[in-house]
């Protein structure tokens, strides 16, 4: 999790104001709770380390078909999860004023949590303590710029945090940040002296874990797609294989993005797309 995720702005004052619910659950005491930190999809505002190769404008809207993968993906691990109590899915959303957006552009399932803070840390430490507002057991933070993440991660997470005793759940990303914090307690330590957006994020935040003395289940490497290599490999995963096939190759592959493969699709059938992309990429066609 790192700069491309960033919420930067002025946060709302007291939780009254701060929090917002779609479709609101009533979460059981041993429940999880799964927030994605959502950035509204504005051109020039969004995945703007994307371009070029995209415009501004596909920028955007490449943000708005993660943000809907992403939210698919913490739903289907709600679905398929054995732990007790099951998931919950949040978006952990900003900038203010943007509540209708994530309305218009989420699945019913998702709830809303207003993350608008200037320093990124507090973002994350505002959702965790958000999460626990409302009844969670258990509280997790995750990106949205990892739409083929395997569902697996999100349903060993709330496995892990569902373990008696206190401990953290990190899914290190292989930028040296981390796409996924999982915590049974709001522990503000975890989030203090970060150099957030710099490749030491995910070992600073296990030296605070060792400062307090926190257990941490760790997930395996995955990647953020925040830059043009992380682009390419996106396309690389999205290249046309059979669900049978990717069963087959166990529960730790990708996930199929479906929103995202259709864009991007979209994009390849575009010539002038393919003339900018040319130097990255090969025009082959992806399964939507």
């Amino acid at each position: 999790m790192d700069h491309a995720n960033r919420l930067n702005g002025k946060s709302a004052n007291g939780k009254s104001v701060s929090l917002s619910v779609s479709n609101p659950t009533i979460a059981t005491p041993e429940s999880c709770g799964i927030a994605f930190m959502a950035k509204a999809s504005a051109p020039g505002r969004a995945k703007t380390r994307l371009v070029p190769p995209l415009t501004f404008e596909e920028a955007a809207v490449l943000n708005t078909a993660f943000l809907q993968d992403v939210a698919d993906n913490v739903l289907l691990a709600a679905r398929d999860s054995e732990c007790r109590g099951g998931i919950v899915g949040y978006a952990a959303y900003g900038p203010p004023g943007s509540e209708d957006f994530f309305r218009r552009t989420l699945p019913d399932g998702i709830g809303l949590i207003e993350a608008w803070r200037q320093n990124f840390g507090d973002c994350l430490l505002h959702t965790i303590d958000e999460i626990f507002a409302r009844g969670h057991s258990s509280a997790v933070v995750l990106n949205s710029d990892s739409p083929t993440l395997p569902t697996a991660f999100l349903i060993e997470t709330a496995a892990a945090l569902a373990q008696p005793g206190d401990r953290a759940v990190l899914g290190p990303s292989s930028d040296g940040g981390y796409y996924l914090l999982g915590l049974k307690a709001a522990h503000r330590h975890m989030f203090e002296n970060i150099a957030w957006s710099t490749e030491q994020v995910a070992k600073q935040t296990l030296e605070r874990a060792r400062e307090i003395g926190l257990d941490v289940h760790r997930l395996p490497v995955w990647y953020d797609v925040d830059d043009v290599d992380g682009l390419r490999r996106l396309r690389a995963e999205l290249s046309d294989r059979p669900d049978a096939e990717r069963r087959r190759l166990g529960s730790n592959q990708p996930r199929h993005a479906a929103n995202t493969a259709a864009l991007m699709n979209s994009l390849w059938r575009s010539h002038d797309f393919n003339r900018r992309a040319a130097v990255l990429f090969e025009a082959e066609p992806l399964r939507a």
